[in-house]
């Protein structure tokens, strides 16, 4: 199953207190629906992916999964969802997204619809996810950190508010690269932040890493 670590610290970290019914937009193979699953078991998610060989792969995985009736794929954009299932609402919507925003694009078509994008993905995104959260819900995505910080000044023209943010860096003494940044309809959120490191040194993951992932990964 194809892997890569924005995902997996998105599944590993992200806040599930609450969470009963959850919607991953851009599920890819579904490693994040099936870690949230683990985490914890009695949650539903629907994973959601516009490339169809990625759903194809989230839906064998999901089937072959001991969550299997917990999880659900579907073949749509996020928006094309949204608009069949109107009603749906979501403790908790959380995805790993497209990230380049204005960038030239890939030859391979697959690799332009899940890492190329500009604005308007975002900006749809914030308001869509905010119409289909409960009234307590989040919204949880993994980001380059140019892009979090837009989105934090943005968002709440479209009704939500930064509650937490983990700032992510691959080395001690390295920049950040990343954030998990959560947001919610509270207007009151006073933003809080946490430091993780993904390694210790050159080939050695951190132990922060390593006791975040454990559960997950049987290298740990």
């Amino acid at each position: 199953m194809k892997i890569n670590t924005d995902g997996v610290l998105l599944g590993a970290m992200c806040d599930l207190h609450g969470a009963n019914k959850i919607l991953d937009i851009g599920t890819g193979t579904g490693v994040v629906a099936l870690m949230l699953a683990q985490r914890k078991p009695q949650v539903y998610v629907d994973g959601i992916d516009i490339d169809e060989t990625a759903f194809e792969k989230a839906n064998a995985n999901f089937e072959n999964s001991i969550f299997n009736n917990h999880l659900k794929a579907y073949h749509h954009s996020f928006k094309a969802f949204f608009e069949l299932h109107p009603e749906n609402r979501y403790d908790l919507i959380v995805s790993n997204p497209p990230f380049h925003l204005n960038a030239l694009q890939s030859p391979k078509e697959a690799r332009n619809i899940s890492k190329h994008t500009d604005e308007t993905f975002f900006l749809d995104l914030l308001m869509l996810a905010k119409n289909h959260l409960t009234a307590d819900g989040t919204l949880t995505l993994v980001l380059p950190v140019e892009i979090s910080l837009m989105l934090q000044t943005t968002a709440k023209d479209f009704g939500l508010y930064p509650k937490h943010c983990i700032k992510i860096k691959s080395y001690p003494d390295k920049a950040h690269i990343r954030h998990i940044i959560t947001f919610t309809r509270n207007s009151n959120n006073e933003l809080l932040f946490d430091d993780f490191c993904i390694y210790a040194s050159q080939g050695e993951h951190s132990l922060q890493y390593k006791a975040t992932l454990k559960d997950f990964f049987t290298i740990f």
